[in-house]
């Protein structure tokens, strides 16, 4: 597995190994040991996963962008099997020197990437292409109570989503409702 890091320490890319011939490929989509190697190769702790979410997006949908307060919050190891994403990820730990920032990453069924987001960190994404499948494991359970949202439009975050004419952009009431970063930051809502 080839491990790219981001500018934000926590953030990282992990591209698995593919074994390709005539007949078509085969990679391991998941391996306990070796994902454990490579966060640890980069001083960070490697959680367990407890659960499976399987998305399907039309081009122009936008999720998120969506969190868990504790003791609920959730780590999520992402992934798309079918079309392909614009992938973000936010620092919403308020003691962090990255507070604030994001990292957005293109995933798709072609490059194979898995994008590794720790607690701590609003997500979303934007389907680039109709028919997208989406995968998320996940270290902690869905609570609705702890569920909360970043307005995924917020000038402040300036999150640089590739919105083009040809896409109509299709949004979730709730994430259109969502608090900016600076709502949720009043209302201590954040890590």
């Amino acid at each position: 597995m080839n491990v790219i890091e981001t500018k934000i320490k926590d953030l990282l890319i992990l591209e698995p190994r593919v074994f390709s011939d005539e007949r078509g490929w085969f990679m391991e989509s998941f391996n306990q040991q070796s994902f454990e190697k490579a966060l640890t190769a980069h001083q960070l702790d490697a959680p367990v996963f407890v659960q499976d979410n399987h998305s399907f997006s039309h081009k122009g949908v936008l999720r998120g962008l969506h969190y868990q307060l504790n003791p609920h919050a959730q780590g999520k190891l992402v992934r798309v099997v079918q079309g392909k994403v614009w992938d973000v990820a936010v620092d919403i730990r308020r003691n962090s020197s990255t507070f604030g920032q994001w990292i957005g990453v293109e995933l798709s069924a072609e490059n194979m990437r898995q994008f590794w987001i720790p607690a701590g960190f609003a997500h979303g994404f934007i389907a680039l292409e109709d028919n997208t499948q989406f995968l998320y494991k996940t270290t902690n359970y869905y609570a609705k109570e702890a569920e909360r949202s970043l307005l995924w439009s917020d000038p402040e975050l300036a999150i640089e989503w590739p919105i083009d004419s040809t896409m109509q952009l299709i949004v979730h009431p709730k994430d259109q409702e969502a608090l900016t970063l600076a709502q949720a930051v009043e209302a201590q809502s954040l890590f």
